[in-house]
């Protein structure tokens, strides 16, 4: 089985960001763990700040027949992108999103995820082990 995590804007600062949030390991560290807990799992992790990127790697992903699904954090593309949204409506694949705080108890401005109606689930405000816990479901 392969899985792509595709993470979104500021989360290649994963470790220095905000780390009282966030946590301080950087996401390598992250994902060498997640791969030695899921050896069974073929992950492949791309990272972009950029927009339009992740819409091609969710495209990718979709017409990569290797690829059975998807765990994606839009990080701050999820409260203002429409064009994200559109992409994750058109795909067949599951697509599971990742946030590691709880933007519910956030700020007003991350209450709004306009991603969240046209994914298969979502696991929010566990830090880390947000990722884990997608994994798992996929």
């Amino acid at each position: 089985m392969q899985i792509l995590i595709l993470n979104g804007p500021n989360l290649n600062w994963l470790g220095k960001r905000e780390p009282n949030i966030y946590g301080s390991e950087s996401f390598e560290e992250i994902l060498s763990e997640l791969k030695l807990e899921f050896q069974h799992i073929d992950i492949q992790y791309i990272q972009s700040n950029i927009e339009g990127e992740l819409i091609n790697h969710l495209q990718w992903a979709e017409e990569n027949n290797n690829i059975q699904g998807v765990i994606f954090n839009a990080g701050g593309y999820t409260h203002t992108s429409i064009a994200l949204a559109d992409t994750l409506k058109s795909m067949q694949k599951p697509v599971i999103l990742v946030h590691m705080s709880n933007i519910y108890a956030r700020e007003p401005e991350r209450h709004t995820d306009l991603l969240l109606a046209n994914a298969t689930g979502c696991v929010l405000g566990f830090g880390k082990k947000s990722y884990r816990i997608a994994l798992s479901a996929i």
